[in-house]
């Protein structure tokens, strides 16, 4: 439910064709290659009481050193360029054979990993807890028509975890039991997202793909689309954090490249009801009790 208010907020980055794809020989295809980059400064990020969630001790391994943990959906280089952009091109009817691997998702030391996949209909994710704590796994695909539940299920974790007692100190990671589930997306959606029911600050995004011609950005920014035929097409580029769709037009000629960039503009202002304040009654002693949330793993800066 945590969710509900910021997916309402997100628009719809198109419907899926109404063909089916077609997979040939592509003997003369081009490539798009291109970055995606980050203007306006680092959005403010998303901040969590710990005290207000399960396994504040443990969670708080990654923290701010002062009760709070972020969730950091922007990460870009000193250049401004943008990781985890989706960019695809959309209604290509026929092209490249399309293999398709179902993603895993690890939840490790509270967060999801990778923070940002590709998805397929009709096809399923794999997710796994590799913590000592349980997790419970709330799905939902999502456009401006609002979010539709996909799956909540308990993430089991593995049994060779210590029972109780779990400490900052613990690092550990051990895999539980993988849970798989079928990803059914309906009108045309193409957002998915997975949240913690018991940490909020678990967040995993996807797009549903429907055709190979797609990237996500590295650590850069950069892309590159290769075996494309040739034509004119409409390419895609989307990030979780924005919540809008960037597109451009596209000719790919034959055997030749052709260079695409795109440019989001940072987010302003108060991005969701979460967000750090530094109050020092919103910190660990706010239970009236000891408690040692100490980020041995990541002390996180605002």
């Amino acid at each position: 439910m945590r969710l509900f208010a910021v997916l309402v907020c997100l628009v719809v980055l198109g419907a899926a064709p109404g063909w089916a794809y077609d997979e040939v020989t592509v003997a003369d295809g081009g490539t798009v290659t291109g970055k995606v980059t980050l203007t306006g400064g680092k959005p403010i990020p998303k901040g969590f009481n710990l005290i207000t969630f399960p396994d504040p001790v443990y969670c708080g391994r990654i923290s701010t050193g002062t009760g709070w943990r972020l969730l950091e959906d922007f990460k870009f280089g000193s250049d401004g360029g943008l990781k985890d952009v989706v960019v695809l091109i959309k209604d290509i009817a026929r092209g490249k054979a399309f293999p398709f691997t179902p993603p895993t998702v690890e939840a490790k030391d509270c967060r999801f990993m990778p923070f940002l996949t590709v998805v397929r209909d009709q096809d399923d994710v794999v997710v796994v807890n590799m913590d000592p704590v349980m997790h419970d796994i709330q799905a939902y695909e999502t456009s401006h028509l609002g979010p539709r539940v996909l799956f909540n299920t308990p993430l089991p974790m593995n049994p060779h975890h210590p029972k109780s007692g779990v400490s900052a100190e613990y690092h550990k990671h051990i895999p539980g039991e993988p849970m798989k589930e079928m990803i059914h997306m309906t009108k045309g959606r193409r957002i998915f997202v997975m949240q913690c029911g018991f940490h909020a600050y678990m967040e995993s995004w996807g797009l549903a793909v429907d055709n190979p011609y797609y990237a996500v950005t590295g650590a850069d920014g950069t892309f590159s689309i290769p075996d494309i035929p040739p034509g004119e097409y409409t390419l895609i580029a989307w990030h979780p954090g924005v919540g809008k769709m960037l597109e451009q037009k596209i000719v790919v000629p034959a055997k030749q490249a052709v260079q695409a960039n795109f440019t989001f503009e940072s987010p302003k202002g108060r991005r969701s009801a979460h967000e750090m304040v530094e109050n020092p009654h919103f910190g660990p002693e706010a239970l009236g009790k000891p408690l040692n949330v100490q980020p041995t793993l990541e002390l996180q800066k605002p």
